[in-house]
């Protein structure tokens, strides 16, 4: 009997799409098969059990069916999950589900309907990291250098796992690339055009392996990839680079990378939507008389003009120094929040000016 897919991340049936991806990271983080005591059947069945439970409908659909229902996969790795900013590790494969959609998708590939990838193409595994940013970046946007230690094609023979680069008509295809495979389904069998699995759809094999990749066509080595993390991320957000992932052996596409963000605090700044709020403290005479204060912001000090008879919660602007609003146009605003600040002591003469003030009804 097949598990129960909440029961492998390890959640209630009621949990939110939240929980459920805060689980799915944890367990995919802890049972990579990159990391050390990483479990790669283990990876798979979390992967293919967040792949139905992240995707409302498929969720919807096993909660009423089960695992007998289209999109209620026994864990084997499938696609990058749903849109946006979904996490998802792990080999990717073109056609890991087997049911109805991927039938038809292995159809449409074959006959130039629905832009489908072909039936067996190779997808690299996915990276996730994680970036910290200060406010100001966050505020105006940065662009980061990101080191990863990941699969790369093999310069030493240009992905194609050959010793100098010699290759031959691969046997198995043909020098296609592509094999007649028969698929049985309810509408009995179909024949169906794949990747070759030998030559990985190249036509081509090497005559002699690399020294370097030992014929993968991959090797694991460090690359730089510049990430531009836009004005007015949220701490926490992930942001998905598409084709940064890694390579996978014998050719193929790139997996994507997966990076979250986490923006530093910074100490007497807060964030209000756009508006970034901080707090200024003033006397009562610059309170009573008004006075020109100087106020830190995210590009440094600026002079900032307070009007006779400012109280205490009362709120000052100053524009276009927020956040940038990289969707539409301009920036939010500073806003400085007044306290005005009353004298724990007195001296005599602050104590009679202040005596007469009060007589006088102020």
């Amino acid at each position: 009997m097949s598990k129960d897919l909440y029961s492998i991340l390890g959640v209630d049936k009621n949990a939110s799409d939240d929980e459920i991806k805060k689980a799915y990271r944890k367990l995919a983080h802890k049972h990579h098969p990159d990391k050390k005591g990483g479990d790669e059947a283990k990876f798979k069945e979390i992967n293919g059990a967040y792949q139905t439970l992240s995707d409302k409908q498929k969720r919807g659909q096993y909660d009423q069916f089960g695992q007998t229902f289209e999109g209620a996969s026994n864990g084997a790795g499938g696609g990058a999950a749903g849109g946006g900013f979904d996490f998802n590790f792990g080999q990717a494969s073109g056609n890991a589900g087997g049911g109805f959609e991927d039938l038809f998708s292995d159809l449409f590939s074959q006959t130039g309907f629905g832009g489908a990838s072909a039936p067996g193409e190779k997808v690299g595994s996915d990276i996730a990291v994680d970036i910290e940013i200060t406010f100001k970046e966050m505020a105006l946007g940065v662009e980061k250098e990101v080191e990863l230690y990941k699969k790369i094609l093999c310069k030493h023979c240009d992905g194609t796992g050959a010793k100098n680069k010699n290759t031959k008509t691969c046997n198995a295809c043909g020098g296609a690339g592509k094999v007649h495979k028969t698929m049985r389904s309810m509408f009995g069998a179909i024949q169906q055009v794949v990747v070759c699995e030998k030559c990985h759809g190249k036509g081509q094999i090497p005559k002699d392996k690399c020294d370097k990749c030992g014929g993968d066509g991959v090797v694991r080595d460090y690359q730089k990839v510049n990430i531009k993390i836009p004005a007015g991320i949220e701490s926490g957000q992930t942001i998905r680079a598409t084709g940064h992932g890694e390579m996978p052996a014998g050719g193929g596409h790139a997996g994507n990378l997966f990076i979250t963000i986490h923006v530093k605090s910074e100490p007497g700044f807060e964030r209000s939507n756009d508006d970034i709020v901080s707090r200024a403290e003033i006397s009562f005479s610059q309170a009573s008389l008004g006075d020109k204060i100087d106020v830190k912001t995210i590009e440094g000090v600026m002079r900032m003009k307070v009007s006779a008879g400012t109280q205490s919660g009362d709120i000052f602007k100053i524009k276009n120094k927020g956040i940038n609003r990289e969707d539409r146009f301009g920036r939010g605003s500073h806003l400085v929040k007044i306290a005005v600040k009353t004298p724990k002591s007195l001296t005599r003469d602050q104590r009679r000016l202040v005596k007469k003030l009060q007589e006088e009804g102020l």
